[in-house]
């Protein structure tokens, strides 16, 4: 039985995220993920500022007049979500933590997919497999996929994006778009990343906190790593222990992107603590131009 507060939390990312759909990201979704391919639809008689390449010499010859070929774009695609349920998820300083970030995220996605008659699946792993939900189509569908993100309960606690990624491989054959959703915390994963990105469409979207790069002046505090159980304390009063911090989260990121550039994958980054809407609209519009 799911708890009615999980309930009430799908219902407000449902309404949140099938208004911003609608107001914003439908057309942005739709002209940045192109069909598979043209398929042919019918034959019309030829117009001035027509492209001539697409006359039809056949129907030409036959007719006497001038015709071309129609063409529309086969649209329908494959949106496969990868997202990372390892115990850092549940981290969060601000407003929700890395994973309601995820869902949320994913249910806008996942609409303006099923908008533009996309059909939407789901992966959830850890340093496992913990769910596979092959992709499909409709309201109903993204809703049980939006749940499963808020409300599964893993069995692991650590992480591995490459398992993840052989797994996705070998149970989706068709080209995909995927977006990879965690926050990175995990090692020996760009071989299959860039295997995965050689044949499907992969974003990858880092979900991070603002206190995994900073830490405000408050004395000594103790912190338990989410996924290894180790505890350790620190001084959060030392100014060159902040420096230091901040420093290495920094140049980790600054390390990460250039991993993914060169291996040629898109890349968006989302704070806990700031709205994820600007970021893919500047992602959106950053691929509609490179088409």
């Amino acid at each position: 039985m799911i708890p009615k507060e999980i309930l009430k939390k799908i219902r407000r990312i449902e309404i949140r995220t099938k208004k911003l759909v609608n107001d914003l990201f439908s057309g942005e979704y739709h002209s940045t993920f192109k069909g598979q391919g043209m398929e042919f639809e019918e034959v019309r008689q030829y117009e001035p500022g027509d492209e001539i390449r697409l006359i039809d010499w056949n129907v030409t010859a036959r007719t006497g007049y001038p015709h071309i070929k129609k063409f529309k774009e086969e649209r329908e695609l494959s949106v496969v979500m990868l997202v990372d349920a390892s115990s850092s998820g549940k981290f969060g300083t601000r407003d929700r933590f890395k994973s309601e970030t995820a869902a949320e995220l994913c249910a806008l996605l996942a609409f303006s997919a099923i908008k533009n008659n996309d059909k939407v699946g789901l992966i959830i792993f850890t340093d496992k497999i913990e769910k596979f939900i092959p992709p499909q189509k409709g309201r109903g569908h993204v809703l049980r996929l939006i749940r499963e993100i808020l409300y599964f309960r893993p069995e692991g606690v650590a992480t591995d994006i490459g398992g993840a990624l052989e797994y996705f491989s070998k149970v989706i054959r068709r080209k995909s778009v995927v977006f990879l959703v965690s926050d990175f915390l995990s090692e020996h994963y760009l071989k299959p990343l860039q295997i995965a990105n050689n044949k499907h469409d992969v974003i990858a979207i880092k979900i991070s906190d603002p206190r995994e790069t900073t830490f405000d002046n408050i004395g000594l505090i103790e912190l338990e790593d989410a996924e290894t159980g180790e505890v350790f304390m620190i001084d959060t009063g030392s100014k060159e222990f902040r420096r230091e911090f901040f420093a290495r989260a920094e140049e980790d990121n600054l390390t990460l992107k250039k991993a993914f550039k060169l291996i040629n994958l898109d890349f968006i980054n989302i704070r806990t603590d700031e709205s994820y809407i600007v970021p893919l609209i500047n992602f959106f519009k950053m691929r509609e131009r490179r088409l």
